[in-house]
């Protein structure tokens, strides 16, 4: 079955907006496994606009689904990454003036560095994934540097959806599912994610090669008119109709 991780970043945004402890993404979490999730993903930024150290602190402690800690290829992230020994370590992107992560991982231009970076967390027992698009290069250099998952970015594929240009979007899906099979066929195991919505998950959800998707923004924002557990519960529907 295709997993689901439920991102929990935008319950701490609405948290953080008004300097209260709630909403708080703890329980969001525990919501989340409750209404079907099969996984947990929090980014812990640099400028912690969103979850913060006590976030992390907090879900290691009480979570009993496996966390997908989000972060940059930075010393302090891989310090707190290495303190705590989360389930999964994805790397991103980051920049400080984007409103969210607006692409994949450059593997391929940073390859020494970033198989560097990732040995002390393969040595203490994290399952490393990086965040790439779907350009072969990319997926053929995070094999290269030790990962052993890659997440796809779906975001292109979104947006075009979005603005109507169906037949470039059209081109983008095909050029993730041609991603998806070279990544299996290179022994990493396939995620996607970002902006998936109940409308442009399906095609996505069908990519026979994929073992998860991590969805957090729109769950978020749906769950003021469903409920968090509508919402992941409608979402978790339509990935099994997608793969059904």
């Amino acid at each position: 079955m295709l997993r689901l991780g439920v991102n929990i970043d935008h319950v701490a945004t609405l948290r953080n907006a008004r300097g209260t402890p709630w909403p708080d993404p703890m329980r969001a979490a525990e919501l989340a496994q409750a209404a079907g999730a099969d996984g947990i993903t929090a980014h812990l930024r640099e400028d912690r606009r969103h979850i913060r150290d006590e976030d992390i602190d907090t879900l290691m402690a009480r979570l009993t689904l496996p966390l997908n800690f989000e972060m940059a290829a930075t010393p302090e992230m891989q310090a707190i990454a290495l303190r705590h020994r989360p389930h999964a370590v994805c790397i991103v992107p980051e920049k400080r003036e984007e409103r969210t992560t607006e692409g994949g991982l450059d593997v391929a231009g940073q390859e020494e560095a970033l198989a560097a970076f990732i040995a002390p967390l393969r040595e203490a027992g994290c399952r490393v994934s990086l965040f790439i698009g779907h350009q072969p290069e990319q997926i053929r250099a995070s094999a290269r540097v030790g990962a052993a998952v890659v997440e796809l970015h779906t975001g292109a594929y979104c947006d075009l959806d979005t603005e109507g240009r169906h037949d470039e979007r059209d081109a983008e899906l095909q050029a993730l599912q041609q991603g998806a099979r070279l990544a299996a066929d290179l022994g990493l195991e396939v995620h996607a994610g970002h902006g998936l919505t109940f409308g442009t998950v399906g095609p996505i959800a069908a990519i026979p090669q994929l073992a998860e998707l991590n969805i957090g923004h729109f769950l978020i924002g749906e769950s003021v008119f469903l409920g968090l557990d509508g919402a992941i519960r409608e979402m978790r529907r339509r990935m099994d109709m997608a793969r059904a």
